[in-house]
């Protein structure tokens, strides 16, 4: 059986991973900040960046996580460590733009030329991985609509041209990245959320060129933000919860393997999980504010929650989220709380 048909992991149900990025250690960059500034320069960074990959990748492993990423550390940002290796992202240009539906102003990258991707961007990172764990490992990438939103277009003039050159630049990346040995190649849309008309009329259009011949598991990750004070302002404010009903029928059709959405910090009730089709569901089962973690019973009674509409094993345990800006002792204490929950529900259901 091909990697992008199953998994290989220590668990043959209800297994566990995470969203993408993890804290990055205080002498690497600034900490619990959404863009923070590297500490180190050259040779003494990269060196940097392999330690941190190292810690995270050590901690994933004596959590047992069935499925690792390299924590994102070699990334300042989960868009702009991407977008400012292709071509035309101009960072020199900044313009002020409204962002994620009008909720939030953004000082973002100028885009006046068109965009390619001129050499592989995650690729040494993803070796620097795989050398150093024999457990099947993720890679995270920001999705077209994401991208689009976050940068100001002065080229192409119209947001769907815009999105599906992203998408040609994304899928080549993806491609190289599954053929290097990557077992997941994730898409990271959270305006998926958002746009939903857009979505509709061409996101998973250029979803679906995104993931075009990559040979792994595919993903797409679409959330209600990270647990920083606007997003958390944010959703204290928000009375619609109801994106994932119309969302997820639109994935079900689409060419992404797994869904990995959240749940916990939302509340979104998780029977809207009958709309997902035979998707694998990463379900967010811990919020990644910086409230402390909740017990391992409050996750595992989610998980139960979950189990009534997706069978154990097509559901996984993660996060709401990425917490690249949590603090690292807090980001520790949620994902043990995370495993010991998906310990206690496998046991419930006789599995390993």
């Amino acid at each position: 059986m091909s990697k992008s048909n199953a998994l290989l992991t220590q668990h043959s149900a209800l297994r566990t991973t995470v969203v993408g990025s993890l804290p990055k250690p205080p002498w690497l960059a600034t900490p619990e900040q959404i863009r923070p500034t590297w500490l180190l320069e050259g040779p003494l960074l990269r060196e940097g960046q392999d330690d941190a990959v190292l810690l995270v990748l050590q901690l994933q492993e004596e959590l047992d996580l069935d499925v690792v990423t390299d924590g994102e550390q070699r990334r300042d940002h989960y868009i702009e460590g991407f977008c400012r290796q292709l071509s035309a992202f101009d960072y020199a240009r900044r313009v002020d733009k409204r962002t994620r539906g009008d909720r939030y102003s953004a000082p973002v990258p100028t885009v006046a030329a068109p965009v390619e991707r001129t050499r592989p961007i995650l690729l040494d990172g993803l070796r620097f991985l795989k050398a150093h764990t024999a457990r099947p490992v993720k890679v995270t990438i920001p999705g077209p609509m994401t991208i689009a939103d976050t940068a100001h277009d002065a080229y192409y003039g119209d947001e769907r041209a815009f999105a599906t050159a992203l998408a040609a630049a994304i899928n080549a990346e993806a491609r190289e990245l599954a053929a290097a040995g990557a077992e997941v190649v994730q898409i990271d849309e959270p305006c998926f959320n958002i746009y939903l008309d857009k979505v509709e009329a061409w996101g998973v259009e250029v979803l679906d060129r995104c993931l075009e011949g990559v040979a792994a598991r595919t993903a797409v990750h679409v959330c209600y933000g990270y647990g920083t004070p606007a997003v958390l302002q944010w959703k204290q404010q928000n009375t619609d919860w109801d994106q994932y009903r119309r969302l997820l029928p639109l994935l079900r059709d689409s060419r992404v393997q797994q869904v990995s959405l959240e749940f916990a910090a939302s509340g979104v009730d998780p029977a809207v999980l009958a709309e997902v089709g035979d998707k694998d569901v990463l379900y967010g089962a811990v919020d990644v504010s910086p409230a402390p973690a909740d017990p391992p019973t409050v996750i595992a009674d989610r998980l139960r929650a979950a189990l009534r509409h997706v069978p154990p094993e097509r559901l996984y345990a993660t996060t709401d989220c990425g917490m690249a800006p949590l603090p690292r002792a807090l980001a520790r204490a949620k994902l043990e709380a995370l495993t010991a929950a998906a310990q206690q529900v496998r046991a419930e259901l006789g599995t390993r």
